[in-house]
């Protein structure tokens, strides 16, 4: 389809802003952007780098600014047609969100939570039981929700279990269970990331657009890289394509192997993972995919 015609969709992508390292807005507002949307940040943080690798980091809670930003975006009238968000860092940010969403949605507005709260089987380190309740219900105000394995556990309650030593069957069984609680939290689409299985593939699961819904995984060859950003990365692609008009079936495919294509540039450098993946050099291919 050829989306150049059209007016530009507007998203607001209410994330913390790492100067340095490649994650979250500094990868997000340049991948919607150049998917052909105006992507408007409402920052939650402040840092000078992300936290994955680095040490003695400045960094700021922005939650003030996100009330007066929040503010001003209601004397000026906007509504957003996706509001996408990220990592937040206290109760009063997840309160600050609800009442973000309670304002400036309508009924055609796309609410995208990518609960970010953890990896690899742990919570970060700023995340409370309390915080990871309020969580909870934020993730049942989503249209689409795109846990990462570890989050998903966590979100139902559930024990985490490492799932690189599993096959693709019995990962896909795993997460065909999340799935299940998971969709007890609200109404929305579940996609969930970052399944390692069958010692070198890594999968994501998503279930299909049909009346008939259906659970899949999709997999794709791992990188034994391990990169910080690229679970930002795959969302905002991910949404871009919906925003175009893609099915979500397709973006995930299309977020899947654009990811890992990345990845695999990335790794040809010599440079530290900390630093994130090399994803400016294919940013025509976003473009390119969303004018096809």
């Amino acid at each position: 389809m050829n989306n150049t015609t059209k007016p530009l969709k507007r998203i607001a992508a209410i994330h913390d802003l790492s100067c340095f390292g490649r994650c979250a807005l500094t990868v997000i507002l340049p991948t919607l952007s150049a998917m052909g949307n105006q992507a408007i940040p409402v920052p939650t943080a402040l840092f000078s780098s992300h936290t994955g690798g680095f040490y003695d980091m400045y960094f700021k809670d922005l939650s003030p600014d996100m009330r007066e930003i929040s503010a001003h975006f209601e004397r000026l009238g906007l509504k957003f047609d996706a509001i996408y968000t990220g990592f937040l860092g206290s109760e009063e940010q997840i309160d600050i969100v609800l009442d973000f969403i309670k304002r400036f949605s309508d009924e055609d507005t796309l609410v995208f939570v990518d609960p970010v709260m953890g990896d690899d089987g742990v919570l970060y380190s700023t995340y409370t039981e309390r915080l990871r309740d309020r969580m909870k219900e934020l993730c049942s105000e989503a249209d689409i929700l795109t846990p990462n394995l570890t989050e998903a556990c966590f979100l139902c309650d559930t024990e985490y279990r490492a799932t690189a030593a599993m096959s693709e069957a019995e990962a896909f069984a795993f997460a065909e269970e999340l799935r299940g609680k998971l969709s007890r939290l609200g109404k929305g689409k579940i996609i969930i990331t970052g399944i390692n299985h069958s010692e070198n593939m890594f999968g994501t699961y998503g279930h299909t657009d049909g009346e008939l819904e259906k659970g899949y995984m999709y997999s794709v060859e791992k990188v034994p890289k391990s990169y910080p950003g690229t679970g930002d990365l795959f969302a905002s692609v991910l949404l871009g394509c919906i925003m175009s008009g893609d099915s979500l079936d397709d973006a995930l495919r299309f977020a899947s192997d654009y990811v890992r294509t990345v990845m695999e540039y990335s790794a040809g450098f010599d440079t530290r993972e900390r630093d994130g993946v090399a994803f400016e050099h294919f940013i025509y291919e976003l473009a390119d995919h969303v004018r096809r």
